[in-house]
């Protein structure tokens, strides 16, 4: 069952199948409703009858990150990468790439994309705060040695005495 925002979504959908606004707002509803594999599979409808939208493809890499709990998928990367070459003023990109890179223990490429993505942007922007709490938990991992030399080098023993390779 399709909670109130959602079937009104649904339903200006019936009227008119272009409307970004009306698949934005189905996905984040169904998003919500934690039918994350219903939202992506919205969104694949979307993106078929408007392939060209960048906040299509960004609410797609959103979606694909809830389903997969709060993950950068390389299916999000792809679906954000045709975001920012579509619009790639857009700020969507730039935040889940740098989150991407701190999922990966990358943390000095996290600081980088984010701090340009800081330095576009007006200190009043709506996504500002978080992207600013982002940059600071990462230079706290940054200063505690996350992703500095966190592997092993081959032929060293791992913990546990088994050799890395």
């Amino acid at each position: 069952e399709l909670t109130p925002l959602a079937e009104q979504a649904s339903k200006a959908l019936l009227d008119n199948y272009g409307d970004v606004r009306a698949w934005l707002t189905l996905s984040d509803a169904l998003i919500r409703a934690k039918r994350t594999e219903t939202a992506v599979a919205s969104l694949q409808s979307g993106l078929e009858a408007i392939p060209g939208n960048a906040d299509l493809w960004v609410q797609m890499g959103v979606a694909l990150v809830a389903h997969a709990d709060g993950e950068v998928v390389p299916a999000a990367r792809l679906a954000f990468d045709r975001a920012a070459r579509l619009s790639p003023d857009h700020p969507a990109p730039s935040y889940f790439l740098g989150l991407a890179w701190l999922q990966s223990a990358d943390v000095d490429r996290a600081l980088e994309t984010w701090r340009a993505l800081q330095a576009r942007s007006t200190p009043d922007a709506p996504w500002r705060p978080l992207l600013d709490r982002q940059i600071a938990a990462a230079e706290t991992m940054k200063q505690m040695g996350v992703g500095q030399g966190m592997m092993p080098k081959s032929g060293m023993a791992a913990p546990g005495g088994e050799t890395a390779r």
